[in-house]
């Protein structure tokens, strides 16, 4: 397993003696988890962000334990771009790593899961914000990343598009990725998050569940039944809040609705495969 990526004792400023945005910084934030940060408009918010994902380097202090692949989703996305949106993102994905052929691939399924596979050939500058927003988040997610960085990443999307980020959130982190995000919105994967960072006077500053306003999101509970000696597959142990055995190789899972799918689709492709047995909502779950 990879190493924590962590910042010890990090700060940033803008110019040699210009002011410190943030100072001392100390976070570390472990593979698979999904780590929340919040604070004021101009505290740092971003800055944290683009040290993380590597966009910008401390003034002082260090980081270290960065996966080699690592996407950022910026606040703004420059759209007028002189590609296509899926020629951007075979460009993308091959400067990620990716052959061409395997980039032109996932840069179409991602378009398509993202509801704008009717602008892939469309100029980038004449998308919409909305669609530039999904071009975006498709550039994030083409490599599978194991850092996703995102700034406001659901602002401009569609209904469907959000819902389908909150998906590839829990399959990042599932298959072992971190996720670190910040959202205007306290509902955004609410009760979800590993741990939330406030930042403030310059610092940054880990909340105590307590401190923290929102909410668990609805919760659905999933009765599986699997080989007698059978263990659950690792992405289903990552994802789920809580699972019960309630007999041999039977579980009872708790699982946050958003993520539903990666567990179910974990549990019927694990080998041998996993028998779903029922899905209800927790609230009328019997």
């Amino acid at each position: 397993m990879r190493p924590d990526l962590c910042l010890r004792n990090a700060g940033r400023r803008y110019g040699l003696r210009g002011p410190w945005v943030l100072r001392g910084v100390d976070l570390a934030v472990g593979p698979g988890r999904l780590v929340r940060v919040e604070g004021a408009n101009g505290s740092g918010k971003s800055t944290l962000l683009r040290l993380l994902a590597g966009i910008d380097a401390p003034s002082e202090g260090r980081i270290t334990g960065r996966p080699a692949r690592t996407a950022y989703v910026p606040e703004r996305f420059p759209p007028a771009l002189p590609f296509t949106a899926v020629g951007y993102l075979t460009h993308l994905g091959a400067v990620q790593g990716l052959s061409r052929a395997a980039a032109a691939r996932a840069a179409r399924e991602w378009l398509e899961r993202l509801g704008a596979a009717a602008y892939a050939e469309t100029p980038m500058a004449r998308l919409s914000k909305g669609s530039s927003q999904k071009v975006a988040v498709a550039q994030a997610l083409l490599a599978q990343p194991g850092l996703l960085v995102l700034d406001e990443a659901w602002t401009g999307l569609d209904t469907t598009a959000r819902a389908e980020l909150e998906r590839a959130v829990a399959e990042r982190t599932a298959a072992g990725g971190s996720v670190v995000f910040v959202d205007h919105d306290p509902r955004r994967l609410a009760g979800l998050s590993d741990a939330t960072y406030a930042v403030r006077d310059g610092g940054v500053v880990r909340q105590e569940p307590s401190q923290t306003a929102a909410a668990p999101g609805p919760h659905v509970v999933v009765e599986t039944q699997g080989p007698p000696d059978g263990r659950l597959p690792e992405e289903v142990r990552r994802t789920v809040s809580s699972a019960e055995e309630t007999g041999p190789g039977a579980h009872r899972l708790s699982v946050p609705a958003p993520h539903s799918d990666v567990v179910l689709r974990a549990l019927l492709t694990a080998r041998p495969p996993w028998h779903v047995v029922s899905v209800a909502p927790q609230a009328t779950a019997r």
